[in-house]
């Protein structure tokens, strides 16, 4: 038997929204905040649309601290303790070791590469910042969050592109099952809107000239964004030990690999990955109410990822609830799935299903319940999560209510 994890915190922080409530208000309104990237160091870019963060909270972080974080640190840091606070824990001398972290990222410290690469190259420059390394490792993020936080118990950075975040909460889940420890901070961040980046990006040819319209027949590619998504997971006896607020149970995980093209999709994948969660959480289809779907808007991903449901579902994929949160808060890479969790417990907790923003026209190939543009009331048992990566990494994750 599973010990039974619980989620007690949760923060966040990108375009939508500097925490997670206000995140959580403008998915609920289907309000996108995909737009021009104001940022002066594109260039020649052909595509200059994402969903960036205007302007950084009042985060209250030392500054010896932040010489060393690049912003994808930062962010993790921000939404971290925003988490922690929710949570009500501290770590102290009886139970820092016994608290940790765990932190996916798609990327990594792309704004230190950048900087430098235009500190040498361009300003003639003959040495790089004496912080780069420790900037721009992408297990930077991990590490800052337990520097700020006092955590001594697992610590450790993941990467799987675009399924970091779940790859990461899945990986914190076992650490508290396995008994390393009592309390994990997971999830995710990614910091991608430089130059550099979204060169890579426009290259591939799936960036959106406009905006993001997931399951939309006149969809035209992702947007990418920039966030971070942090839970504080713990057993369900912990939490009620200490009279904590439960938000909702990570009840399942599952994971694949479609060990096929390093880019192109395929259905077995993502079908192994959804039904391995299905059980690991002991859920039958039709116990799914709402399924927050990887949903980047490129006409591969939305139309294997319906089939790859209707496998997965059979007749119950039409009694569900689907909608891609991308559509708001655009690709986040390495965050997204962090910031899909905060969706996915919020609507089994207020009972509201948040829309696909941006949606106009339906895709016969894409014909389940995609609730195009307005949220919708219903009560939601449990929740689906899916991340499906670059490599043909797939994490899934099941949410229900406690």
């Amino acid at each position: 038997m599973h010990k039974r994890v619980v989620i007690t915190g949760m923060g966040g922080i990108c375009g939508l929204g500097t925490n997670a409530p206000a995140i959580w208000n403008e998915m609920r309104a289907g309000r996108s905040a995909i737009g021009a990237i104001s940022s002066p160091q594109l260039h020649d870019l052909k595509v200059k649309v994402g969903c960036e963060i205007k302007t950084l909270p009042d985060h209250g972080i030392d500054r010896k601290q932040l010489v060393s974080m690049d912003r994808f640190s930062l962010l993790a840091v921000i939404a971290a303790r925003e988490a922690l606070r929710q949570s009500g824990l501290v770590a102290d001398e009886a139970t820092t070791y016994r608290m940790g972290t765990v932190v996916g990222v798609g990327v990594c410290g792309w704004e230190a590469i950048e900087e430098n690469y235009r500190a040498i190259l361009i300003e003639g420059r003959n040495r790089a910042g004496i912080f780069t390394v420790p900037k721009v490792m992408p297990s930077a993020a991990s590490g800052q969050v337990s520097i700020n936080l006092g955590l001594r118990g697992p610590v450790f950075g993941v990467t799987s592109a675009c399924s970091s975040s779940n790859h990461a909460i899945a990986s914190a889940v076992d650490q508290i099952r396995l008994g390393r420890a009592d309390v994990m901070v997971a999830g995710g961040t990614d910091a991608p809107l430089v130059w550099g980046i979204l060169k890579g990006w426009e290259a591939l040819r799936v960036l959106a000239p406009d905006t993001c319209r997931p399951f939309s027949a006149d969809r035209q590619g992702l947007s990418l964004g920039e966030g971070a998504g942090m839970a504080v997971l713990e057993t369900y006896e912990h939490a009620m030990a200490r009279g904590a607020t439960i938000l909702a149970e990570i009840a399942g995980a599952g994971l694949s690999a479609d060990a096929s093209d390093i880019v192109a999709p395929t259905i077995e994948g993502p079908t192994a990955a959804m039904r391995a969660c299905l059980a690991d959480a002991g859920l039958n289809p039709e116990d799914v109410d709402y399924l927050n779907a990887h949903g980047t808007g490129t006409k591969a991903n939305d139309q294997i990822e319906t089939a790859a449901i209707k496998r997965v579902f059979g007749d119950a994929a039409y009694r569900l609830s689907v909608s891609s949160t991308k559509s708001m808060h655009a690709h986040c890479l390495g965050a997204s799935g962090a910031l899909e969790m905060i969706a996915c417990v919020m609507a089994i907790r207020e009972g509201i299903v948040p829309p696909t923003a941006n949606f106009r026209e339906a895709d016969p190939d894409c014909d389940l319940d995609v609730t195009p543009n307005v949220a919708r009331e219903r009560k939601v048992r449990a929740a689906i999560s899916n991340g499906f990566a670059f490599g043909g990494t797939n994490a899934v994750l099941a949410f229900k209510a406690v």
